[in-house]
């Protein structure tokens, strides 16, 4: 998402954006989409998760991370702004991009996600979705979407993408046309601002834009299960003038290592979560 030219002050439990509205526009509902709530099987009360830093790796401080995932020893990492928008394959030991391909300064680029030998990248309100090879990073295709991107993640099998309202999109990989929705509540309560995502674990993991926050969401019912207070993870002495907000998620399935990072910071943080 965007950087925002003022404060917003947003708690996890009351952000409200209807399922289809935008956070900044409206936009037209998916005609096509099946809608689940967690409003028939009552409010879930969520766990509330802190956290404890295990390893810090270096992170470029000229990547506005939209999206962060770590496959074959290294992390992919797509990133916004026009101008400054690229999808990387960077050196987890020194930050440094191995590969890079820079979108056209058209395109504000978002969420980035690998399904097999393809990574799929969202833009922000272009309504593109463009699809690289994993090996080489060459464009191989491209898909039309209707109202903004923001994050997306993939359960191996389908795809889902956020849009900075309280609703998940599920998607077909091979068209990119949307299966159904997913409406994400928080103690019942609608959950807006969902930007990066991450599958771990048979739940999907979203950043609240604008806070401190990840939250993790039951894809079935939409109900919010978790929620991970990430406050004081960017020391102050690491805080740099162009720091932006915490965003990106990425799990190591094989290891089960967890990683996190923010937009424009300098280190990667592998952390394990801590019972509040």
């Amino acid at each position: 998402m965007k950087r925002t030219p003022f404060v917003l002050t947003l708690l996890v439990c009351t952000l409200a954006f209807g399922c289809g509205a935008e956070a900044k526009r409206p936009k037209k509902r998916i005609s096509t989409a099946h809608t689940q709530s967690a409003a028939s099987e009552g409010k879930v009360i969520p766990l509330r998760y802190g956290y404890r830093v295990v390893a810090e790796l270096p992170h470029s401080t000229s990547a506005y991370t939209q999206g962060l995932q770590w496959e074959d020893g290294v992390f992919y990492e797509g990133t916004g702004l026009n101008g400054r928008s690229e999808l990387r394959v960077v050196n987890p030991a020194t930050g440094e991009a191995l590969k890079r391909v820079s979108l056209d300064r058209n395109y504000f680029g978002e969420g980035i996600t690998l399904l097999g030998d393809r990574i799929y990248q969202l833009t922000w309100t272009s309504g593109k979705a463009f699809v690289y090879d994993k090996a080489t990073l060459r464009k191989v295709g491209e898909h039309s979407y209707e109202g903004e991107g923001w994050g997306i993640t993939t359960d191996g099998t389908l795809l889902y993408t956020s849009d900075g309202t309280d609703c998940i999109t599920v998607r077909n990989p091979r068209t990119f046309k949307a299966e159904r929705t997913i409406e994400v509540r928080n103690a019942g309560r609608k959950l807006g601002m969902l930007n990066e995502l991450e599958w771990i674990e048979g739940e999907i993991w979203a950043n609240v834009y604008m806070t401190d926050q990840i939250v993790r969401i039951n894809p079935e019912s939409g109900a919010v299960v978790g929620i991970v207070d990430l406050t004081g993870l960017q020391a102050p002495s690491d805080r740099k003038w162009q720091d932006d907000v915490l965003n990106g998620i990425a799990w190591d399935a094989s290891a089960r290592r967890l990683f996190v990072t923010g937009k424009n910071w300098n280190k990667i943080y592998q952390i394990e979560l801590t019972q509040e």
